[in-house]
């Protein structure tokens, strides 16, 4: 049996033409990650590649996996090279970023479940500790977030200097600080609460209020607010 590439496809079972003709939202999961994929190898479509990368994730078939794989593990497909791989986890950090963007304008961050619901699952998969400032106004709406400290394994490093000069800089009310601990087990450390006892202090003396401090873990949080650090 020959095998047939895209291009040899019929007209309405190419990815390119279906999306061009009919929109985007016709095509299925496979075909839109084909789309990206652009060609397969010579044993296989982009189509068929796609279908292997939904499957990644034994339990669960669909496009959420790629929130999920690293790049090593999609280039273990034969097919998917360094440019595709890279290509795939732009796309899902893309989808990530533009749910969140829609998210952010409607939410108030009064609740450590609601700052921990809102920044799960881009910091619970984290390898190294990463430390988060999120900067609120006087309604407790988001003003801007970023990322301060990058750490080790096993500690991301927090000056209450640099926190308050952003918090400063942007005319924040309150602020709210979050790390990962990448074992999964966001339990804080004695460093940890002393840490943030150290800038609750430095902020209530140029009158910039700390709402919280959550460590975040694998589907998992602390807040150490409620944990009576502070």
């Amino acid at each position: 049996m020959k095998y047939l590439t895209i291009k040899e496809l019929p007209e309405s079972e190419r990815p390119y033409e279906k999306c061009e003709k009919y929109g985007p939202q016709v095509l299925t999961d496979s075909e839109l990650l084909a789309i990206i994929i652009r060609s397969g190898n010579k044993n296989e479509r982009s189509t068929e590649l796609a279908y292997k990368v939904l499957s990644m994730n034994g339990n669960r078939f669909g496009i959420s996996v790629l929130n999920h794989v690293s790049r090593n593990e999609l280039l273990k497909i034969k097919g998917i090279g360094r440019v595709k791989a890279v290509q795939l986890l732009a796309v899902a950090e893309l989808s990530k970023r533009m749910s969140m963007d829609m998210k952010r304008d409607a939410i108030v961050f009064k609740t450590s479940e609601t700052v921990a619901g809102f920044f799960m699952e881009r910091m619970r998969h984290l390898e190294t500790e990463q430390t988060r400032l999120v900067l609120l106004d006087m309604k407790l709406k988001l003003i801007s977030e970023k990322v301060i400290f990058e750490g080790t394994v096993g500690m991301a490093p927090m000056e209450p200097r640099e926190i308050l000069r952003e918090a400063l800089r942007a005319d924040a009310v309150f602020f709210i600080l979050l790390h990962n601990h990448p074992s999964g087990d966001p339990t804080p450390s004695e460093n940890d609460i002393n840490t943030t006892r150290r800038i609750k202090e430095a902020a209530d003396y140029i009158g910039i209020k700390l709402r919280d401090h959550i460590i975040i873990g694998d589907n998992r949080y602390v807040s150490l607010k409620e944990y009576g650090a502070f």
